[in-house]
């Protein structure tokens, strides 16, 4: 219950439908917090003080098994977000799980077939594809009306370090062993888990034990509208290729069957290079060019540029304007949200072929289909981790 999930908690508790009975956190202050947020919310709501208290879980495991819910909500840091979805698909859980959806290649893998075996709603929290400008993008280029696109430049940051910070006192009320879970055993340093109700998104996205850097952090989203634009949502790439300077933290490419490169840039956003043309798309922006001539600089043209270059039997996209509504309505049908599991997996596994990259220099063939490396290239073990006792991926 830290930022990014108290901000999902304000967006559920406005939805018509749906009732918060518990929240949880090893942290004692950010889960007293969250429920005294669902509390006054319901207490304001029914007029009066009688409404039913939202309990508190301090182990996921308790969350899991309690038969009065219906979905799980994840939003812990990246190396515990297989172990919770996993269990809670065991459990008949429909999960809406944050991004970047899985911490490694194997663990992805694991939590789509969860998925799939007990017949789970599963929504990434990808949630730039609920965003007009994103789909804006996405079905221009699906329908060339920036001509043949071969080249995609993603601006993100860049790939994680190990963690290497000082020890610090313990923290009053949080469970630093449950927080590590399958990490290897280190002291507590609260840039990793910040003392008390913190309003910031902490640091440890940066380290490989706990998360994948900026690569994975914003990757998981501009890498993912790559792939949507390009229609890669069940593929990935097939070759890898580092750049020559060791200690760059740009440059890797991702070569696509078809011949499609895509390009880790710094910086922020996406641009489509068309051979008419170009896009570059981000939160609240929308840029388009037609050959040297720019016909787009803001959002709000995103409309007019549909009508005047989709073709009348234009590809039309997954339509959703708002990404947790869409995980409920799918909850309901049963049919796949926007962003599925699947396509969870194949966005944050490119993103951890990135970072497999840059960790160790070296030209990576990949076999999307078998999710293997091949032509001799990579070593098995980069597409997992090791888990501390007593975790374990099953």
């Amino acid at each position: 219950m830290g930022t990014q999930n108290r901000g999902l908690l304000g967006g559920f508790l406005r939805h018509n439908g749906v009732r918060v009975l518990a929240v949880c956190d090893v942290d004692t202050d950010r889960r007293e917090n969250a429920k005294g947020i669902a509390d006054k919310f319901y207490a304001q709501s029914a007029g009066n003080d009688s409404a039913k208290s939202c309990a508190m879980h301090g182990d996921f495991r308790e969350l899991v098994a309690r038969q009065d819910l219906d979905g799980i909500v994840i939003a812990t840091p990246d190396h515990w977000h297989a172990l919770t979805a996993i269990a809670a698909a065991r459990a008949g859980k429909d999960i809406y799980c944050e991004k970047p959806m899985s911490h490694t290649i194997r663990e992805g893998r694991a939590m789509v077939n969860a998925v799939r075996k007990n017949n789970r709603v599963f929504q990434v929290g990808s949630m730039q594809r609920s965003s007009h400008e994103f789909r804006a993008a996405c079905e221009l280029v699906r329908n060339e009306c920036i001509g043949k696109v071969m080249r995609v430049d993603v601006a993100v940051g860049g790939p994680p370090v190990p963690c290497d910070l000082p020890a610090e006192p313990d923290q009053p009320g949080l469970d630093w062993s449950f927080w590590l879970g399958a990490a290897p055993m280190r002291p507590y340093n609260s840039v990793l888990s910040p003392r008390g109700v913190h309003k910031h998104f902490p640091e440890w996205r940066h380290y490989r034990e706990y998360g994948g850097g900026g690569v994975c952090d914003w990757g998981a989203h501009h890498l993912d509208i790559a792939h949507w634009a390009l229609g890669f949502d069940n593929t990935g790439p097939v070759e890898i290729v580092p750049p020559k300077d060791p200690n760059a933290q740009s440059g890797v490419r991702l070569l696509y069957a078809n011949g499609v490169e895509i390009t880790h840039r710094s910086g922020n956003g996406v641009t489509f290079y068309g051979d008419k043309g170009k896009i570059y798309v981000n939160r609240g922006k929308f840029e388009l060019w037609l050959g040297d001539e720019q016909k787009a600089k803001e959002v709000g043209e995103c409309k007019q540029m549909l009508q005047d270059l989709l073709p009348a039997n234009a590809v039309r996209l997954y339509n959703s304007y708002d990404h947790l509504g869409d995980w409920l309505r799918s909850m309901h049908t049963r049919k796949p949200p926007i962003c599925d599991v699947e396509i969870g997996q194949r966005s944050a596994t490119a993103c951890n072929l990135i970072n497999l990259a840059y960790f160790h220099g070296k030209i990576l063939r990949w076999d999307p289909a078998t999710e293997q490396f091949s032509g001799g290239t990579g070593d098995p073990q980069w597409l997992t981790r090791e888990y501390r006792a007593p975790w374990k991926l099953a």
